[in-house]
């Protein structure tokens, strides 16, 4: 049974491949690519010829087959275009077959774009939650971020040059004026990490074009500042009423400046009207 290593690629510096990363994909008999031509010029440049076959999230169903033959008579490492594999890729699925199937996962460390990102941030790294990319539409986008405004965890996000403006817009908008870092190109020349408010972040970004790829670290809500008690929220409750504000809205607005729950003050709002 062979054993299916999970290999960290650089994020930019190719100097970050490990020594034992290139040993790896130079004795394994197959290595499944993000995309075969990215991970190409990264064997080019070690001078490793293993064959390679592409698995990505359009054909993960018909190369899991493939790659789990392979597996039976050898050792397969999985590789993503960078960073480290099975983050924002269907690397987990292939992982959970080749388990499924009797075989060995062995991880070999290295690069990873939001943790790097994270530790560079100055922002507390004790607890975080990592979320991905944000959705393409600002409507969803404000969504993801309304599920996550009271939490008081660290949050990492990946955004792509051509969205980070709306994305840093939305960020204001729905989680306010936080501490953030935005961090691009991480290890490559024209690195960057702009520290600061997020309100001054998508200030730099408007009149400095955005280019490469971006992480976007922001400080958790600090609940214990900003939790109301029961009787502040239901004063505030008393006074949007009085003012004719809608339920929905008035419980959307308190929610956030609270940190209570939406629907906990929702409840509030129809006890008192009822």
């Amino acid at each position: 049974m062979g054993t299916l290593y999970l290999v960290a690629t650089p994020i930019g510096n190719l100097e970050d491949l490990s020594p034992r990363a290139e040993r790896i994909l130079g004795e394994v008999q197959l290595i499944a690519a993000e995309d075969t031509r990215v991970t190409g010029k990264l064997l080019a440049h070690f001078k490793i010829d293993t064959p390679k076959t592409s698995y990505f999230e359009h054909n993960k169903l018909r190369k899991l087959d493939r790659i789990l033959e392979a597996l039976s008579t050898g050792d397969v490492a999985l590789v993503s275009d960078a960073g480290t594999p099975g983050i924002n890729d269907p690397g987990y699925e292939l992982v959970r077959a080749a388990l499924a199937a009797g075989h060995k996962i062995s991880p070999i460390p290295g690069p990873s774009a939001p943790i790097a990102a994270l530790v560079a941030s100055g922002l507390p790294t004790d607890s975080f939650i990592y979320l991905g990319y944000l959705p393409r539409k600002s409507k969803e986008r404000r969504t993801k971020l309304e599920e996550v405004e009271n939490h008081p965890y660290t949050l990492i996000f990946l955004e792509s040059p051509h969205r980070v403006l709306g994305a840093l817009e939305d960020i204001d908008a729905v989680l306010g004026n936080r501490e953030i870092a935005v961090a691009r190109e991480l290890t490559k020349l024209y690195e960057e990490i702009f520290r600061g408010e997020t309100a001054s972040a998508l200030e730099h970004f408007t009149v400095n074009a955005p280019r490469g790829e971006f992480t976007l670290v922001i400080a958790g809500k600090n609940l214990a500042d900003a939790q109301w008690s029961e009787a502040k929220l239901r004063i505030a409750i008393e006074a949007g009423l009085a003012a004719g504000e809608a339920s929905s809205a008035l419980s959307k607005r308190l929610a956030k400046e609270s940190g209570w729950q939406k629907r906990d003050v929702y409840k509030l709002i129809v006890a008192r009207q009822s």
